[in-house]
């Protein structure tokens, strides 16, 4: 049975993956969609026109993970694309975060992923696609988001070497590193902190996110990269040395706050 794995599936990017694919992908049996809102699930499944399996879940549980390893392995399973995007960031100081704040954000952005991967890939075959949701925070450590961009770092980097561990294969690895996406990340992000304004107005859609990354899979690219603002982004922070970004965004935080530059 060949399947289609999407974690973070009930709303944002993974729903977007799960209604674009539904529409191109001919030869797949089931889709698989993850994530903790049954009902979310349930009412996505409806919409596709696919056989979709629901596994109403918190991948941060080491014995949930297992649970779903043994479905792929009962229901002889070949995972023709895995696409992990669960994951969730908050803004704001380190210190004045909640203690549990980051690990969490590690177990799920980091381990849980991590976890899935490779539990996965004894199911693939070759001409399978796993697509890793980064970000473009992921370029440069980021001040008042610092856990969050460490996570997306750590998946950008892992993703991007275990691509090379599996080209022989004929398994390929997209890592998506968008900007600010119109999904409802930022309700959760911003809880205890905000984003630069001028982050917000590089914002793009959660379909043209997924759209693009489908297309990098299929080309076989190891980094798909949202709109020409990231991109340009990608650019300087590859050109640049970060103390002196650090220093711009200083001041566009000065601007931001004051309404005028600190002379």
């Amino acid at each position: 049975m060949n399947i289609i794995i999407i974690t973070g599936a009930s709303s944002g990017i993974g729903r977007g993956f799960a209604l674009q694919m539904d529409r191109y992908f001919d030869n797949i049996d089931e889709f698989w969609l993850i994530a903790r809102n049954r009902g979310r699930l349930e009412r996505l499944a409806k919409n596709l026109s696919h056989n979709a399996r629901i596994f109403a879940m918190d991948i941060t549980d080491g014995e949930r993970r297992a649970d779903l390893e043994d479905a792929v392995f009962r229901h002889h399973g070949v995972v023709r694309m895995l696409v992990n995007c669960a994951g969730y960031g908050l803004m704001g100081s380190f210190g004045g975060q909640d203690t549990e704040a980051g690990p969490g954000m590690i177990r799920l952005n980091c381990e849980a992923l991590t976890e899935i991967t490779r539990r996965m890939l004894p199911y693939m075959r070759r001409g399978s696609r796993i697509i890793q949701m980064a970000s473009a925070a992921a370029f440069l450590p980021q001040p008042d988001f610092a856990v969050y961009a460490a996570t997306k770092a750590y998946v950008l980097s892992f993703s991007r070497a275990l691509g090379e561990e599996l080209k022989e294969a004929g398994i390929y690895v997209t890592s998506v590193c968008p900007g600010p996406v119109d999904t409802p990340f930022f309700q959760i992000a911003e809880a205890f902190g905000s984003t630069l304004a001028v982050k917000k107005y590089t914002m793009v859609s959660a379909d043209r996110v997924a759209g693009l990354a489908l297309k990098d899979s299929y080309r076989k690219r190891a980094l798909s990269v949202c709109g020409l603002p990231m991109k340009l982004f990608f650019l300087l922070c590859r050109a640049v040395p970060h103390q002196v970004i650090f220093r711009v965004m200083d001041e566009i935080k000065a601007v931001q706050k004051n309404g005028t530059r600190k002379g």
